[in-house]
């Protein structure tokens, strides 16, 4: 096994900015239709349910696998020679947010509710489809034999996520704070338009991200298409579309079952989609808490955003280097426990009341466990694609995670509105929730095991035979 320092020696290549970078990109959307978007409603005057249900945009997430086929295969005109396939889709995308960022600058939720939801759920599907892409790029940046190298990544990707969330919504929350201070009326309004610049500096820092030549992955795709057609029996004009729809569709699902077995296929989804609900009812009611029981947008900026991006950068890197060690499977579940068993600290400051302290103390560990569960799940997921298809494979099994925290998430406030307010009964509801993702795990970790011992055997045999793929 290497030493330590040699694990943290792949955190220093240049590569690992890059997927810094793209973990940004990623991770700033979400500032916008999650922080500043729960807060803007709150300050409107809109109830808990209200907001609650609004973030059902956020199911977008749950089924972009549906269409990242296609944004595996589509070019974008023009973009797609200049770029490269994955740069001009999300340099695209990230034009759309930029457009609605200026068109939620002249609506007012009073007014216009409808509005201001349609323009969210139009970032939300931007969003949600230049993840396609990054998380394609980013697995891509690491060559198919190394595996250490791949969970390095992940742990940069997850602080690049959190650096654009937490960071993005401190710029966000400062933002409004100091136009209200200074007497702006529509203050959410103008923080949107600056909020506007990270997305042009996104942009600018695209450019420097190396893509990968596809060659490999269309020739791979090419003879998928062309078995297809064989069975299909199917020639000429007519034969060549359906095999490249069936190749796009149906091809990535087959080998995701294929690869790794049916029954540990449905097992691995089913833990997927369950594992994180519980933070996810935390996550979407956290800000709304905090409002209720006194915090200010500077009092969230600077512990939930500021302090909580320092400790979520420190334990990524940690919790990645942990994983390797520990072995995903036996991390996962340390991490689910971890994670829940946080939740009961909110409760405890909800029953108690406002304090500094606590609230510092909550916002370290929530993100400390947050932060550990993130790196072991991205870590798990991105090994398990085939890349041939691996936009379409890691967004699949993405949007499975997602679907579990959007859709039944969607119903936080409702549920905190049954409970009249109480708090702390529903930060103990949001422990137990993780409890059936662990049983689900608890069933299957030996076949999983074995799953992951297999794959890493093979990694180091394709190591010793060519050296290692991946760029310095």
């Amino acid at each position: 096994m290497r030493s330590t320092a040699q694990s943290l020696s792949v955190y220093f290549e240049r590569r690992m900015a890059r997927i810094l970078l793209l973990g940004i990109v990623s991770g700033f959307p979400w500032v916008l239709i999650g922080s500043a978007l729960s807060l803007w409603l709150k300050e409107e005057g809109l109830s808990r349910t209200a907001i609650g249900w609004a973030g059902l945009i956020f199911g977008v997430y749950a089924v972009n696998f549906l269409w990242a086929p296609l944004i595996d295969r589509l070019r974008v005109p023009w973009l797609t020679e200049r770029l490269g396939h994955r740069r001009a889709w999300i340099v695209s995308l990230q034009g759309v947010i930029l457009v609605c960022l200026v068109l939620w600058s002249m609506i007012e939720p009073a007014t216009n509710l409808a509005g201001v939801v349609a323009v969210g759920l139009v970032i939300a599907i931007a969003s949600a489809t230049q993840d396609i892409t990054i998380d394609a790029l980013r697995i891509e940046q690491i060559g198919a034999t190394e595996g250490e190298s791949m969970a390095a990544g992940a742990a940069v990707a997850v602080v690049g996520w959190w650096t654009g969330y937490k960071l993005g919504g401190a710029l966000a929350l400062e933002t409004a704070q100091a136009f209200q201070n200074a007497g702006v009326e529509d203050y959410w309004q103008a923080a949107f338009l600056v909020l506007g610049g990270v997305v042009v500096l996104c942009n600018v820092g695209l450019a420097f991200v190396r893509e990968p030549p596809p060659a490999e992955r269309i020739a791979a795709q090419a003879q998928d298409e062309r078995l297809v057609a064989s069975r299909l029996d199917l020639s000429g004009r007519v034969g060549r579309v359906a095999a490249w729809l069936a190749g796009t569709v149906a091809g990535p699902l087959m080998s995701f079952f294929r690869r790794n077995g049916l029954a540990i296929a449905v097992a691995v989804l089913g833990f997927i989609f369950l594992f994180k609900i519980g933070e996810a009812f935390l996550g979407r009611m956290s800000l709304l808490f905090y409002k209720e029981i006194g915090f200010s947008k500077s009092d969230i900026a600077l512990y939930s955003k500021g302090l909580g991006w320092i400790t979520t950068v420190a334990f990524t890197v940690l919790g990645g280097l942990f994983a390797i060690r520990m072995g995903l499977v036996r991390a996962m579940f340390l991490a689910g426990i971890a994670m829940a068993l946080t939740n009961l600290l909110f409760a405890v400051l909800a029953w108690t009341g406002k304090s500094e302290v606590l609230f510092a103390a909550a916002v370290v560990a929530d993100d400390l466990t947050s932060a550990f569960a993130t790196v072991t799940f991205v870590a798990f997921i991105s090994m398990l694609v085939d890349r041939t298809y691996t936009a379409t494979q890691y967004a699949l099994l993405a949007s499975i995670g997602t679907a579990g925290r959007t859709l039944f998430a969607a119903a936080s406030g409702a549920l905190v509105d049954w409970l009249d307010g109480d708090w702390g009964t529903f930060f103990v509801i949001t422990t137990l929730m993780v409890v059936p993702s662990l049983v689900c795990l608890w069933a299957i970790r030996k076949r999983l095991g074995d799953l992951l011992a297999g794959a890493r055997v093979r990694l180091s045999g394709k190591e010793a035979e060519g050296g290692s793929g991946g760029a310095g």
